[in-house]
Order: C-alpha cells, then structure tokens, then sequence
C-alpha cells in the first residue's frame, strides 16, 4: 500500500484528483491510500513523514504551496512532490525545489496516468531499500519492508523480521534510530523501534505488531508515538 497526500482547497479538483489515483490503481493492480488537506498550511515534516507521495496545489490560501515546498525541503529532501496548477509557467520554479512533475488543470486520465506513471518509479525505488547487518550468522540482508521492529536485550540489538527471523547485532539504538532515517521506522522507547507499517492494533500505551508482538510506547513518548501512528495510518489526516 501507498500513501498519497492531496493538498488542495477546492472539493471539486481534490475529488477528481481522488478518481483519479483510484482509477490508475484498479488499472495497475495497486492499493493507494489518500489523504487530503484543504490548505498548505497544514503541510509540515509530521504530515509528510506519512506519506509516499504528494500532490500539491500552488495555489491555496494562507500558504501557496510553492512557499510550502520550499518550507518541506529544509527537513524532507527526498519525498516526491507533484505539483497541480492553472498556470503552466509556475513549472520553471519547481526545480528550486526539486519537483517530480506539473499537473496542469484541467487534465485528462491518460495526462495524469502517464504523470502517474513516472512518480510512481520514483515511490517504488524509494521503497525498495535493502538494510544489511553483521549477525553471529554472518551478513545478512534484507527489504526494510520486512522489518517488523527492532529491541534492544542486555547490549544486542534484535532485528525482529516478518518471517519470524530474529537476528541478533551488537550495536547502538541511537545509531540505528539515525540509520533508518525516520519513517516508517518510528522510536517508541528508548530501547524499541517499530515500523509503523506493521502496526496492527493501540491499547494504550501497548503497541500490537504484524508478526503477534506486543511492544509499549515510553510514557515520556506515548503522545507523540499514538499521533505519529495516526498520521501514518491515516486516521489523523
């Protein structure tokens, strides 16, 4: 599954847009989840972090999302962002911010699936990121994808896998925490960090993973832990 944010005011464009993306997904066999927000504003690293790729109108109000960009690329240099606009000479300013494509309304399907088309390589390879470590077994590697969570027993590091692996890895949760680089890996407690992608069920502070786990959030963490799950999951958008 990927998740797509719109960020566009008019209901009318936000919902073509939505047609849009459900169509190219029954069409290529693929799951997208959308999320919406009326205004760039609203746009910041927490929101982003949730997402795989972002459909940005120029033109909202408060906050034009040209403006917006600029303002996301000073924590967030990688996401890709497609920018929707009346106006095609806006397109030569996307390149301060390294925009993936233009959208310029109004589009047909077959324009918006070819776009479509070209973003969704970028998502792909960006999902497709490989992790290796040095167990007591040897190197191993592995998709990032299959990765469930990760705890820190005594001074070992445990890489808990979607097969049911355990890989045991001396090592450091700070340096780990800096390595897989945010989301969807998610730091819950000073010693576990979950792939908010193998989040199944919250019950408070207990944290119900894809493999059967259980795993708490830190008191001092379980604010921000519940909203950043939110936001991934798409129930905070």
């Amino acid at each position: 599954m990927y998740r797509i944010l719109i960020v566009e005011d008019e209901d009318a464009a936000a919902t073509l847009l939505q047609q849009a993306i459900s169509r190219y997904g029954e069409d290529h066999g693929e799951h997208f989840q959308t999320m919406r927000l009326s205004s760039a504003i609203e746009l910041d690293e927490h929101v982003s972090a949730a997402c795989d790729l972002i459909f940005l109108d120029i033109e909202t109000p408060g906050q034009n999302g040209m403006d917006a960009a600029f303002d996301l690329r000073r924590s967030d240099t990688s996401i890709p962002i497609v920018f929707v606009t009346n106006l095609a000479q806006y397109a030569v300013h996307g390149y301060a911010v390294n925009a993936l494509d233009f959208i310029v309304k109004p589009f047909t399907y077959e324009d918006f699936s070819l776009r479509m088309d070209r973003a969704m390589q970028v998502v792909r390879q960006k999902a497709r990121r490989t992790l290796t470590v040095r167990s007591r077994d040897g190197l191993r590697m592995f998709d990032a994808s299959s990765l469930v969570y990760v705890d820190l027993r005594e001074h070992d590091l445990v890489y808990h896998l979607d097969d049911g692996t355990a890989l045991s890895v001396r090592g450091s949760m700070r340096h780990l925490d800096d390595e897989l680089g945010g989301s969807p890996f998610l730091r819950i407690s000073s010693g576990c960090i979950v792939n908010m992608g193998h989040v199944r069920g919250i019950s408070d502070a207990v944290i119900t993973l894809s493999n059967g786990d259980t795993v708490w959030a830190s008191r001092a963490n379980k604010r921000h832990v519940l909203e950043e799950i939110a936001v991934y999951l798409g129930s905070g958008a």
